[in-house]
């Protein structure tokens, strides 16, 4: 299985051989380091976990850096990453410490991204759901971007609001995961992946790209 961790850059464009214009965003991906290998004798379940960006070692609680100290006797960048996340299922000849860079993906495969989409705060009907509201005649004054009626007495709820009743609340800030994302463009010298069309999460959130796994013949 193929994956790396990555910070989300800005959209661009990329022409093809045709002249067609596609759409891209460009993912600052990597080098992550593999900061913990994880096996089914010792921690019940196979895994690796990798880590990526930077951070000051002031600001790193002394646990974590206790947790990356082996990681670091064969990189010492290890000691300041930012993120850590882990795969469950991986197997192959990764060592603590070796490195993950973009040039396990191609261009033209397809990648499944995950992110955290941007937070909008407590929003109301029309924008969190799509309601239309009310109309502007027939004596309405300020039922615009209302909800409108949410269900009587005599409804089947019983007279209280029933459960999943769209409403205004919180919106955004979800975990948001993209299947069949193409990697148009990869530039391995400096580490960027440009993946066609928009990507979830705002400038400079953690993205996670996550390729599929290859058969063995």
């Amino acid at each position: 299985m193929k994956f790396i961790l990555g910070k989300k850059l800005e959209m661009s464009q990329v022409f093809d051989d045709e002249g067609n214009v596609i759409p891209v965003t460009l993912v600052q991906a990597g080098p992550v380091v593999v900061t913990q290998i994880k096996t089914k004798e010792k921690d019940g379940y196979g895994a690796l976990q990798i880590g990526f960006g930077k951070k000051s070692k002031t600001k790193m609680k002394k646990p974590q850096q206790g947790h990356l100290k082996k990681a670091q006797s064969s990189k010492p960048k290890a000691q300041n990453v930012r993120w850590m996340r882990e795969y469950r299922g991986v197997s192959g000849e990764a060592k603590e410490g070796d490195d993950i860079t973009v040039s396990v993906f191609q261009e033209g495969e397809k990648v499944e991204v995950s992110g955290v989409s941007k937070g909008k705060g407590f929003q109301g009907v029309v924008k969190r759901h799509g309601f239309h509201g009310g109309p502007r005649t027939h004596g309405q004054k300020h039922s615009e971007r209302e909800p409108g009626s949410i269900g009587g007495s005599s409804g089947r709820a019983g007279g209280k609001v029933a459960k999943g009743m769209r409403m205004g609340g919180r919106m955004g800030s979800d975990r948001v995961t993209l299947k069949n994302v193409r990697v148009v463009k990869i530039d391995i010298q400096q580490n960027i992946l440009a993946l066609k069309g928009a990507l979830p999460g705002a400038f400079g959130s953690l993205v996670e790209i996550k390729g599929k796994e290859q058969k063995k013949k």
